[in-house]
């Protein structure tokens, strides 16, 4: 995995403010890669970033992660879905465009960096 898209990404869930989640394609998006690369960087190394602000496009984690996301949902007020396997994604979207602004700024070294 190149180290520039695992920084990107993670820098971009850490714009995520509490509350508020986003889709693994909302990210995959605004860095420039596929869902599937997102969920794996998040995978790998997104311990120490609130991955739990990042669902599928219907709110849905893993049952693994959604047991270890819930907790952290309630603490944020983010509701969860009448069915219970993920959250209601559309009533905690982030703003997506306020996204991309705290992104380009959070990475703004790397762009300088790669040239």
């Amino acid at each position: 995995m190149d180290d520039l898209l695992v920084e990107r990404v993670l820098r971009a869930v850490e714009q995520v403010p509490p509350g508020r989640v986003v889709s693994y394609g909302d990210l995959a998006a605004l860095v420039g890669t596929g869902p599937r690369q997102v969920g794996a960087v998040l995978a790998r190394w997104g311990g120490s970033v609130p991955w739990w602000r990042v669902t599928d496009r219907a709110g849905r984690l893993r049952p693994d992660l959604l047991a270890r996301a819930r907790p952290r949902w309630e603490q944020e007020g983010i509701g969860l879905h009448p069915d219970g396997r993920g959250c209601r994604i559309g009533a905690h979207r982030a703003d997506l465009d306020r996204l991309a602004e705290d992104h380009g700024r959070a990475t703004a070294d790397l762009d300088d960096a790669a040239g």
